[in-house]
């Protein structure tokens, strides 16, 4: 692998990250978690995003 590859996945995944955090309640930080994952990194990127918004909405709740 070499590091242009790594500088890609490395952004996809930040982007998604940042992007699953937006929105009010749990649902839609999944969703939009799920959304951004299907753009980068397709089915598995949708699923890894969903549960990233999830987790980013109960660690939201636990302040």
């Amino acid at each position: 692998m070499n590091i242009q590859n790594i500088l890609m996945l490395s952004a996809g995944v930040a982007a998604a990250a940042v992007l699953a955090a937006c929105g009010t309640n749990m649902e839609q930080r999944a969703a939009t978690g799920a959304a951004t994952g299907l753009i980068i990194a397709g089915p598995v990127g949708a699923a890894v995003g969903a549960t990233v918004g999830a987790v980013v909405d109960t660690a939201d709740k636990d302040k």
